[in-house]
């Protein structure tokens, strides 16, 4: 007998497509930890964005305030 390689993928969305209702409870900790975790992922995902984009110009910020920091005592006229 051949054995069926693609069975799994290729019936798997017909198959879901006639889904039977399991009756079953889902109480409100299940609820409200799956709020968590998907609300947990999508902060993650921000702050790593913000992380991103946040610590180069903070970095070019504080390089050019040292610049002028320095440039400022150099300064012609100022006198010693």
């Amino acid at each position: 007998m051949r054995r069926l390689r693609f069975f799994p993928s290729a019936m798997a969305v017909p198959l879901s497509l006639f889904a039977v209702s399991a009756h079953a409870y889902v109480g409100p900790g299940l609820g409200l930890g799956a709020i968590a975790v998907i609300l947990g992922i999508v902060l993650s995902v921000l702050i790593a964005l913000v992380a991103i984009v946040w610590y180069p110009i903070k970095r070019r910020m504080a390089a050019r305030r040292k610049a002028a920091n320095e440039s400022s005592k150099t300064a012609p006229g100022e006198g010693a």
